[in-house]
């Protein structure tokens, strides 16, 4: 009965409001804890109280989970039991009253300006390769697209004359972003030398190809950017996010409109992208620190 109310909350979730496998997978897992849990203590799934709830999260701090993950177990809870009050499977919600532990937002990494230039300049351009990870770059950066939308990008997603790339992002929400002058010129000539030497099928969809002319999955081209990284001397922890963070904080540097940002990166919350004046900031009081003369 509950694996079965857990997959009817997840379908509706899929349904109304487009959720990603990934997203699915991560409530699961949390619901699929939760009910394991309320199954070692003969409860049920819909019957829990809210001191269970503080019972467990005292467990998982002992067990070293970090309060990160028991806020997003919180929300996965407390989103499911909201879905089963809206569909009579309860009459009142029993985790209405508790306190939710509090996650630390942890600054994004990122990079140097003077460090994303010399990860663009990195890869060797007289390859075929090497045409195609810098044109993968470019658009990265000059987008700030999430690296699954950047390997997920058809050759018909693109309209270089009018510089813009049509993104499929979370939820499967489209937007439109425009690409630098760069980003433009990499691509021309990606698809003018480098494309063709890649594929057996030009006429096939992927505009970065991988493997047999499919779409290159995201774990390659995270090795490809580490591969990168470590050619251009650069020293900094990277992940498969950075450029996107780089993206959005030093377009935040020269002055760019935080609701504009949020349209650029596809979030659908405000408060997502507002982290990224926390990491201008603290750029800003570094660079003070340590080189005003009373800094």
């Amino acid at each position: 009965m509950s694996s079965q109310l857990i997959d009817a909350f997840l379908d509706a979730l899929w349904l109304e409001r487009g959720a990603s496998m990934h997203t699915l997978d991560a409530y699961r897992c949390d619901l699929m804890h939760w009910q394991r849990y309320l199954s070692r203590h003969d409860m049920s799934l819909l019957a829990p109280n809210s001191q269970t709830y503080q019972n467990l999260i005292d467990e998982r701090r002992r067990e070293g989970y970090q309060a990160r993950s028991d806020a997003r177990l919180t929300s996965s809870l407390r989103r499911f039991y909201r879905w089963a009050l809206v569909t009579g499977q309860i009459h009142s919600d029993p985790l209405a009253d508790i306190v939710a532990p509090r996650a630390s937002a942890g600054l994004p990494g990122t990079l140097e300006e003077e460090e994303v230039e010399r990860l663009l300049g990195a890869p060797d351009v007289t390859t075929p390769l090497g045409l195609r990870d810098r044109a993968m770059l470019e658009v990265l950066y000059s987008c700030g697209l999430r690296v699954s939308e950047l390997v997920g990008l058809r050759v018909d997603s693109i309209n270089l004359r009018q510089g813009v790339v049509r993104v499929l992002g979370k939820g499967d929400a489209e937007r439109l972003v425009p690409m630098g002058e760069p980003a433009i010129e990499w691509l021309e000539r990606y698809l003018r030398e480098g494309r063709g030497e890649l594929m057996t099928d030009i006429t096939r969809a992927p505009l970065f190809p991988g493997r047999s002319n499919g779409f290159m999955m995201r774990q390659t081209f995270w090795y490809r950017i580490k591969h990168h990284a470590t050619r251009a001397g650069i020293d900094a922890s990277l992940s498969p996010h950075t450029l996107r963070h780089a993206f959005a904080t030093h377009l935040l540097n020269h002055g760019a409109n935080l609701r504009v940002l949020q349209e650029l990166l596809g979030h659908r919350d405000l408060s997502t992208t507002q982290i990224y004046t926390r990491v201008a900031q603290a750029r800003l009081e570094a660079i003070h620190a340590k080189h005003h003369p009373r800094g």
